[in-house]
């Protein structure tokens, strides 16, 4: 080793397996049998994953770091020849996943230790690893006193010919184990066809995943039993049991670039009928006394505050009594805050008498004329020049709509207001069609008549005037 005669870290107690959050302490020992330039010496704690799709590969594809820290426990100068001690301590993050070693992919936690050099010096460097142990309490995992069951239906076949089916039904008597516990395994197999099945096989699988980007699956069988076969027409009930061996805990996130699961697998050697069984590996066993961690259920939105239905508190003391609402206002929330919102009935409108008789609307003014002398809709006389001068204009009969056979008799009188007479001659269903027809005019207005002291004048009188 020519100068250097010792380089080794000793980590204190000799201790080898941690846990998340603990402090790792040790000591590093030189010795020298003659004196080194060196620009500083450093300790080192890291923790690191690395996959690759190669098998036993240390070349990594995909590299994962969770911590690393680095101590200076020498600055730069001369390592005078001898034995020297240098004590470092590191702390442990508290999430980091267990150590791990499978042929795609490790988990590994090392301390290395440098003696850098000047340039075209030799570097000096060791490392130790050390093993993380993850805690993985089974009792936080949902569900977990559960029997695991599942159950599949087979055709049973020969020659493309069907001659029946098996069911297979298959249950754990729970779903997490520690090493050493044992695994009660049931199967319950229904043959109806007439041959008999093949023998009955429960394994405990272990499942990696090494995520790359093209993910490579390791699956291997870690402990199986056997159980014979069902005549055909038969059912009958396995029972069996496995032994949990030491093994890597489960992965209960699916971050990790490695990811670790077990289940049992119940199936058939024939006809090629199989199950799954999921389960977890931990090192905290379940406790039958302590409950079991609800799954988890998404939280109910909270309850809106509705006026209308919420009862108000009662107050402390009585409160004042309200002045009584205007009746043309309806009370609202505020006025009373103690009582729901009143709904206000909008009264019904008063049906209008039925008649025979409907008033015609007024045209629009400029379709027809506007006929001096006449009143208008709203009531008022429409003034012409020619009325203003004391003489009106002729109006033709024609301006005024009247049913077919009536006649008008002729009585003149310029003092008195036009009156539509009726021909004795008509019927009584004429005279009220003339009756309807006289209120549907609208005739001249005749104020200065002195009627009813002398008759009024007759139509065409009116006119002419």
């Amino acid at each position: 080793m020519g100068k250097l005669q010792e380089f080794e870290i000793t980590l204190n107690n000799n201790k080898t397996v941690y846990n998340p959050g603990e402090s790792l302490s040790g000591t590093l020992k030189i010795s020298i049998t003659q004196p080194i330039l060196c620009k500083a010496i450093k300790v080192n704690c890291q923790g690191f994953c690395g996959v690759t799709s190669k098998s036993n590969d240390t070349d990594w594809t995909e590299e994962e770091q969770y911590f690393s820290s680095s101590v200076s426990i020498a600055d730069k100068g001369t390592l005078k020849e001898g034995e020297h001690s240098f004590p470092f301590k590191f702390l442990l993050p508290a999430a980091a996943p267990a150590s791990f070693e499978g042929p795609y992919g490790q988990i590994i936690y090392r301390v290395r230790a440098f003696i850098e050099t000047p340039r075209f010096a030799k570097d000096y460097k060791i490392e130790k690893p050390f093993s993380m142990l993850n805690t993985v309490n089974l009792n936080e995992v949902p569900g977990i006193q559960e029997p695991s069951s599942s159950s599949i239906t087979k055709n049973f076949s020969y020659m493309l010919v069907k001659n029946g089916t098996v069911v297979l039904k298959a249950e754990s008597d729970m779903r997490g184990y520690i090493a050493g516990q044992i695994i009660k395994v049931s199967a319950e197999i229904e043959n109806k066809s007439e041959k008999s099945t093949g023998h009955v096989v429960a394994s405990l699988m272990q499942k990696v995943t090494y995520n790359t980007k093209k993910p490579t699956y390791d699956l291997r069988a870690v402990a199986e039993v056997e159980g014979p076969g069902v005549k055909g027409g038969n059912k009958t009930v396995w029972k069996e049991k496995i032994i949990v061996p030491t093994l890597h805990q489960s992965s209960l996130t699916d971050g990790n670039l490695i990811h670790i699961c077990y289940y049992i697998q119940v199936y058939l050697k024939y006809p090629d009928a199989s199950l799954t069984l999921p389960i977890y590996i931990g090192n905290v066993a379940v406790d039958p006394n302590r409950a079991s961690p609800s799954r988890s259920v998404p939280p109910m939105p909270a309850p809106r505050n509705n006026p209308a239905t919420a009862p108000a508190p009662a107050p402390a003391t009585a409160p004042a009594p309200a002045p009584a609402p205007s009746p043309a206002v309806a009370p609202t929330e505020s006025a009373l805050p103690g009582l729901p919102p009143r709904i206000t009935l909008k009264t019904a409108p008063k049906p209008r008498p039925r008649s025979s008789y409907v008033s015609p609307s007024a045209p629009p003014a400029d379709l027809y004329p506007v006929l001096p002398g006449v009143a208008n809709y709203n009531g008022e006389r429409i003034k012409s020049p020619q009325h203003d001068s004391g003489s009106q204009a002729p109006v033709s009969p024609n301006a005024f709509s009247y049913a077919p056979g009536l006649s008008f008799r002729q009585r003149q009188n310029t003092n008195g207001p036009s009156a539509l007479a009726v021909s004795s001659t008509s019927s009584p269903q004429e005279t009220n069609m003339n009756q309807m027809s006289s209120s549907a005019s609208l005739p001249p207005n005749y104020t200065s008549s002195a009627y009813p002291h002398e008759p009024p004048p007759s139509y065409e009188d009116s006119c002419d005037t």
